[in-house]
């Protein structure tokens, strides 16, 4: 489980094919490795990669071809620049929100407008997850937590502030950039324990439709 809330930007030093999938190893900047060993996972654009192989500078990890084929891996090259965020700990501030590190879809930046000293980022929303990305609520692109700001047919913006362009990958996208998308957890869950409670004829947990609109989970 990771929060959204980058801790360095590291870049692709090589990928490897692999059979039907890659191992990829990525420079990892000035992101503290001394606490990290084989098995622990880092988000890197998002991704929740598992570790292989360590040094001091760098990881490498098995990206299988599911990954390819669901994430913007399928167009990364070596040298490019990745968001990186290591696994939360229990005692881990959360300044983010709960972010899986399994991306949903690759969406596409379509428009990019300068207002004042933030940017507003377009991005394409895929018909499949148009339930999912709800205005003032959050995604996450490319491993970093943001807030959606409105929406228009098959879009959403972001407003991205100058923090946040400076430490991330964001001030690299450019008007038809592809990024890793993830929508939010807890409204996947929402949708499988609405749906169930539908085909259901009595739910033991007494959550309900009622329930959750007084508690502003719904509208």
């Amino acid at each position: 489980m990771f929060t959204g809330i980058i801790e360095a930007v590291g870049y692709l030093k090589a990928i490897n094919s692999s059979g039907d999938g890659a191992r990829v190893t990525i420079n990892t900047a000035r992101l503290d490795l001394s606490d990290v060993k084989l098995g622990d996972s880092i988000a890197s654009n998002g991704i929740c990669l598992t570790v292989v192989a360590l040094d001091s500078t760098s990881f490498s990890a098995d990206v299988s071809s599911e990954t390819l084929t669901r994430t913007g891996f399928a167009h990364y090259k070596m040298g490019a620049s990745v968001n990186l965020e290591k696994a939360m700990l229990p005692t881990t501030r959360f300044g983010g929100h709960m972010v899986s590190g399994h991306v949903d879809a690759v969406s596409e930046i379509s428009a990019i407008e300068h207002k004042g000293n933030s940017i507003d980022y377009w991005l394409t929303m895929p018909a499949e997850l148009s339930a999912y990305i709800a205005e003032k609520g959050s995604v996450t692109i490319d491993g970093t937590s943001l807030t959606v700001n409105s929406l228009r047919a098959e879009q959403f913006r972001l407003t991205i502030v100058p923090h946040t362009t400076g430490q991330t990958i964001i001030s690299t996208y450019q008007v038809g950039t592809k990024v890793n998308l993830e929508v939010d957890l807890i409204a996947r869950y929402l949708e499988r324990l609405l749906t169930k409670q539908s085909t259901d004829k009595q739910d033991p947990s007494g959550v309900t439709h009622a329930l959750l609109a007084r508690n502003g989970f719904i509208k």
